[in-house]
């Protein structure tokens, strides 16, 4: 038996399908998060009969007809999948726009059931709706649920098991306008409402303040600065100590146990200890610090503000040519870039669509957090504002960027139109903010005992040994002969010559975390938070020192591995969504033209700033020729397409 559940984007499908599945699908208090369908298996707790039972959570849509791509989906497996019968869920506070929906549902042919959901939030707003007539006048079963306390929600699914080969009989609606008309007069008939939704509340007046550029944007950089600072400098840090704590006890003691007689570890014990296990709790020490950042997105998106973030910047992304709808990806995408670029599926236009999926990877994502984390804390006091830098300057190559396209691909200028729907403000739920948290964080953990695991052991491995397998000292290793060239490559961005950054700079490729568990391996560390906390000198630790490098070079390498391509998934996510070869290399030379020169001009002017002069000249004359061959090649584009033009 398959159940669907449908309905218009925000009504709280995926928050029931969550419920009713043991599932954790990502939900936000604002539309564009679910861009495809997802399965799970209908939990024995909610199911009254003894066969399985498979619920499919499809998109938000309007509409049947479909306008956006995550419509299409949900149209198409309306009519194609299969179905037993739908669950067509109701935002119960706006029945008069989701009731268009039921309606063309209730064409189908297929036994639907009406879900009233959010029926605390309705019933506090002084409404009633009449579920009797309701019923009656749509010829199908109406049940009231709220489905974040599981009110009603196993009499919905009884009702709709229930209804499984049953007929409902609905005449069909010839046109959109008849439809609206006979949405109205049966809202008119059955919804008794005591304060009028054309009447301006409390919440319309507060959005018509914090919505306006002059007070929204700088709203906006107080929260993020507070999320990073909560994140990284503040609360992260102290319980990332603790734990860091308890797992470098663990390695001690397994250390111990691999000692040989004259207390020393063998080159394969090392392998085990320092390699593995000291990468891997490098990376999984930032856990905490990932997981703090989780929970207050996930705080944020449920409360309602980062529906309102994105009306406050839409008016900036139209002046650059993209749409509305490209905030988006771009928010999604600062949790994780792989479904950030997927969300891109909701823009309608091609270049639009394309356009956001090559510059989603530029917001720095939940793998790039511990690299901001490691080199904030490692080379600066206050590092809160180093992730909200960070952060605004993926904003500003994002804009930047796509001017650069509009240009290149000579797209006409035409008006976009931003249609969002703007959610109630609400308490956040904590419980839901602390499930999404744990889904998070175990998701990292799998990648950390995964990925990043068996990359640890190769590097390792590789810089144990040389090319006939002898062990040797790491300068005379494998990794140390592959590295090099790329370290020249990098030298102009952070201004010597460091295999073991270039090394940690091509393994973030595989996952960005990788970067820390490198630069662990490379340089022996397994407790990047301990030493930044205990052994701080003059503004620099002692890892800075190791490192070899300046503040502004710890600065331009961060950049460097922000705004360079992300990690392969998110890679062949791109490739997924562009769906055009030219698109896609096109992206990827973009992101590393980008990561570079930004690196360089931060190291360049950075360090002139800094001490006035340069130093060695060869660095900066190649990073220059890189910067200007960049230019070049991009103004030839233009000129070149310009030409084709007249």
């Amino acid at each position: 038996m398959k159940i669907a559940l449908a309905g218009n984007p925000n009504s709280g499908k995926t928050t029931l399908f969550n419920l009713i599945t043991g599932k954790s699908e990502r939900v936000g208090n604002w539309s564009g998060v679910t861009v495809e369908q997802k399965e799970g298996r209908l939990k024995k707790a909610f199911n009254p009969t003894d066969e399985e039972v498979t619920v499919v959570d499809l998109p938000g849509a309007y509409s049947i007809s479909p306008f956006t791509q995550e419509e299409k989906v949900t149209s198409d497996y309306v009519k194609k999948g299969k179905i037993d019968v739908i669950i067509n869920v109701v935002d119960s506070t706006n029945l008069s726009r989701s009731l268009f929906l039921t309606t063309q549902l209730l064409e189908m042919k297929i036994p639907v059931v009406l879900v009233l959901n959010k029926a605390d939030v309705y019933k506090k707003k002084h409404t009633k709706i009449d579920e009797i007539k309701l019923s009656k006048e749509l010829g199908c079963p109406v049940v009231e649920t709220v489905s974040v306390s599981e009110i009603g929600v196993k009499e919905a699914i009884k009702t709709a098991i229930g209804q499984v080969g049953k007929e409902q009989e609905f005449a069909v609606i010839e046109s959109d306008e008849k439809r609206f008309e006979y949405v109205n007069k049966i809202v008119g008939e059955v919804e008794f409402r005591q304060i009028l939704t054309k009447d301006l509340n409390r919440q319309d007046k507060f959005d018509s303040i914090i919505t306006k550029s002059v007070v929204g944007i700088p709203l906006f950089a107080l929260v993020m600065f507070l999320v990073f600072g909560i994140s990284q400098a503040w609360v992260g840090p102290w319980i990332a100590d603790m734990f860091t704590g308890w797992l470098d006890k663990g390695i001690e003691v397994i250390a111990l146990q691999l000692q040989n007689e004259s207390g020393e570890l063998g080159i394969w014990a090392s392998i085990l200890v320092d390699g593995i296990l000291g990468g891997v709790v490098a990376v999984v020490g930032f856990l905490p610090l990932v997981m703090v950042m989780y929970f207050l997105i996930s705080l944020l998106e449920d409360c309602g503000y980062m529906a309102r973030a994105s009306v406050v910047l839409d008016p900036i992304f139209k002046k650059v040519g993209l749409s509305g709808k490209s905030i988006i990806p771009f928010v999604v995408g600062t949790g994780c870039a792989i479904p950030g670029v997927m969300a891109c599926r909701t823009i309608r236009d091609d270049k639009e669509r394309r356009a956001t999926a090559m510059l989603t990877p530029f917001m720095p994502c939940g793998a790039k957090l511990p690299v901001i984390a490691l080199f904030s804390g490692v080379f600066f006091r206050d590092s809160a504002w180093v992730g909200v830098t960070m952060y605004f300057l993926g904003i500003i190559i994002i804009l930047l960027c796509a001017l650069l396209i509009n240009k290149i691909t000579g797209r006409a200028k035409k008006t976009n139109y931003f249609i969002i729907e703007l959610p109630e403000y609400k308490t956040p739920d904590f419980w839901l903010a602390c499930k999404a948290m744990l889904s998070r964080g175990w998701a990292y953990v799998v990648k950390a005992g995964t990925i990043i695991l068996v990359c640890n052991f190769v590097i390792h491995v590789m810089q144990t040994f040389d090319w006939s397998f002898n062990a040797v000292e790491a300068s005379e290793s494998i990794l140390h002969d592959v590295a090099t060239p790329f370290a020249y490559v990098i030298a102009p961005v952070v201004g010597v010559v460091a295999w073991q950054l270039a090394a940690s700079t091509i393994t973030g490729f595989i996952a960005k975390e990788n970067v820390v568990g490198t630069l662990a391996i490379c340089y022996g560390i397994t407790n990047f938070i301990d030493v930044e906390q205990l052994i701080l000198q003059s503004g620099a630790t002692e890892v800075a020192t190791i490192f070899g490098i300046t503040k502004v070079a710890g600065l331009a390498f961060l950049a460097l591995n922000l705004f360079s391509p992300p990690c392969f998934a998110a890679i062949g996510a791109m490739n997924a969504e562009l769906k055009d070869k030219k698109w896609f290399f096109a992206g990827i030379l973009l992101q590393i033209a980008v990561g570079f020169t930004v690196g360089f001009l931060i190291y360049f002017f950075g360090t002139l700033f800094a001490i006035g002069s340069f130093g060695s000249l060869w660095m900066p004359l190649l990073g220059w020729a890189f910067v200007i061959a960049f230019a070049l090649v991009i103004v030839i584009l233009i000129t070149k397409k310009e030409r084709k033009l007249q």
